[in-house]
This record gives structure tokens, sequence and C-alpha cells, in this order.
């Protein structure tokens, strides 16, 4: 959930939107759902997943709440490092902290981040460092880094005043981290770290890419990469016959994702590739016509089987599947429908696998 919605969309009524889906997600049985965080994205409005989740948590008992991610240049470090303890301990525990950079440039502007030169990813590299020693700590310490300063003070007023706030999970939470180029920097610095790699993948073509700069980062640093642990992001859709399936997704939520921002978004940042089933495939031809045709996942339970099918085998096999979500409000149970066959009918098929 980036969480989607279209610009006209009241921001209480998706807001309530996504939380009521949230609870579906939980009764159906997935096992985890992820939020985004934007800033300058009027198509991405929610500004900090904290928002939603802190909620979800009450109208959820068994589905993990996962940030997808918190912008990390956007925050200061001790402040988000107390919000996400907060999450953690009040959830008991059903968080996965997903972090990145920021890749939007009207967002950088806004916070006087330098991207083109990749302050965002040092910015990032040394907030979640901070984070860290914050939470793992049991003395007081100064840091001091290139874009932050740091204390965690010395007790006063006999202890009155001293830094308590630690996450439920120890030493931390999860921590994930999200790429969706071809052999992403993110994903080596995730395997380096350690981290969880999630991948937001809009075609098969790269996929083994993305999993082979996790597994050189982690050879890097002498960790073993699962493979279990891969979560891997998805458009799917499933309906009842393949013109329904073209219908709700080409002229639905999806396809005006896709048409009014994703496409042009990718254009402008000459990432177009990340959309072609084929190299040799012409910018000019990636629509949503084609992408409903060869990167998207839908169609009958049948096709949508086959397609993850052969998703796991051009990968060489990941452990999550995620369905990227969008503003369904338009058409609610054929998008619940979706949701249902996945879990209950498609995903079986594929958990021993």
């Amino acid at each position: 959930m980036m969480p989607g919605h279209p610009p006209g969309r009241d921001y209480a009524e998706g807001h309530y939107h996504n939380l009521d889906y949230l609870e579906f997600l939980d009764k159906v049985g997935c096992r985890e759902a992820w939020i985004g965080e934007h800033y300058t994205v009027r198509m991405e409005p929610l500004p900090s997943p904290d928002l939603l989740i802190a909620q979800a948590i009450l109208q959820t008992q068994n589905l993990t709440l996962c940030t997808g991610s918190f912008l990390l240049p956007y925050h200061h470090p001790a402040e988000l490092a107390h919000r996400i303890a907060w999450l953690d301990r009040i959830s008991r525990g059903r968080l996965i902290v997903g972090i990145g950079a920021s890749g939007v440039p009207t967002d950088w502007a806004m916070f006087d981040v330098d991207g083109m030169a990749g302050q965002h990813r040092e910015m990032t590299e040394e907030s979640l460092e901070i984070m860290l020693k914050l939470w793992q700590s049991s003395e007081p310490f100064e840091y001091r880094g290139k874009f932050w300063v740091v204390r965690r003070p010395e007790p006063d007023l006999d202890g009155v005043f001293n830094f308590h706030l630690t996450p439920h999970q120890k030493p931390y939470p999860p921590i994930a981290v999200a790429g969706f180029s071809p052999k992403s920097p993110s994903l080596h610095w995730s395997g380096l770290k350690g981290f969880i790699p999630v991948s937001i993948s809009y075609s098969d073509t790269y996929l083994a890419s993305q999993w082979d700069a996790y597994s050189l980062g982690a050879a890097a640093a002498n960790r073993t990469p699962l493979r279990s642990n891969w979560r891997v992001g998805r458009d799917i859709y499933i309906a009842s016959s393949e013109s329904e399936a073209w219908e709700k997704t080409v002229n639905g939520s999806m396809g005006d994702f896709y048409r009014n921002y994703f496409l042009p978004f990718f254009k402008k940042l000459g990432a177009l590739s990340a959309c072609k089933h084929h190299p040799d495939v012409a910018d000019s031809d990636v629509t949503v016509e084609y992408l409903a045709k060869h990167c998207w996942i839908v169609g009958t339970q049948e096709t949508v089987t086959d397609k993850i099918g052969e998703m796991l085998q051009s990968s060489g096999g990941f452990g999550t599947l995620l369905a990227i979500s969008y503003d369904h409000l338009d058409n609610l149970q054929g998008w619940r429908e979706s949701i249902f066959a996945l879990t209950s009918e498609v995903a079986p098929k594929f958990e021993s696998v």
C-alpha cells in the first residue's frame, strides 16, 4: 500500500478506506501489510505510515504491520527511534521496519536534500546507524555525524529523566530495505547489513539481478543470504475471466496510476526499462495496455497461478509475495474477491515451493 488514491479522493475518506482494507486483509489471512510514506505526491498522500499503523493495531489481530518505508532523510533519528520503539511496544512486536532514502525530487527540494548527489543515501545510512546505537545502548554516548549530533544523555534527577524507550523486539524490530532498479544499490547495502530485501517488481526481467545484488552485499560481509527472507511486490488482479481482469485493471485504478503517475515518473527518471519484459522494447511502446499484456500478473486464477510460477522460476525463488494495492472504493467487491482468491486459492499452491 503506497497507499495510493486518485487525486480527487478526500484525505479522510482514503484513510478510513485504507484502515478498512487492513482489517479485511487480517481476516482473509494475509501475513503482512506494507505501508508507504510520501510528502509531495498527491496520489500517495500518507505523510507517515505510523499514522495508519497505530490505528490498524487496534483493528487487526495477526497481521504484521510494516513500514514500507520510513524515509530516513526526513526524520530526526532520535525522534524516529522513539516512534518506532513505541509502535513495536503497542503492537507487541507485530512490526517490521522498512526504511528508504526517498527518490522523489520535490520531496528532496522541500527538505533541502541533495538527492542528485546521493545525499539522501548518506543520510539514510547515518540515521539508521544512530537509531540502532540508541536501541542497543546501555550507557550514555554522543554521536557526531555528518548530518546529526545525537546523545544518549546522562540520567538526571535520580533517574527521573533518563533514556528508557527501546523496542519490544530485541535488540530491535526486523529492518527491511526496498529496491526497484536492476542490480539495486539499495539491495546490495541491505545484503551487506543483513536486512530483509524487498523488491518492488514491475516485470520478471531484472528480479534475478536484484537477488544477485543482495547476495553480493551479503557475501562481502560473510553473510549467508536466505531467499525465504526476500519479499517481492507485484501488481496482481484475479477475475473470473481474462476480459474482466483487463477491464478492471487497464480501465481501473491500477491503470490510472500507471497512466497518470508511474509511467510519466519513470520516463522522467529514465527508468522505463523497469517496466519492460524485454530490453529491446522501445520506450514509446510501454503503455498501460503493454503492461497488462506483458508485465502485470492479471487474469483468471489459472493465468495468475502460471504467471507467479514463471516469476518464481525466473527469479530463482523468494519467500513472500506482496500484492501491490490501490484505492478500490470504485471496485470494492472485485478487488477484495481478487485478494481473497489470491490468499485462499492461489497462494497455497506455492507454500511448499
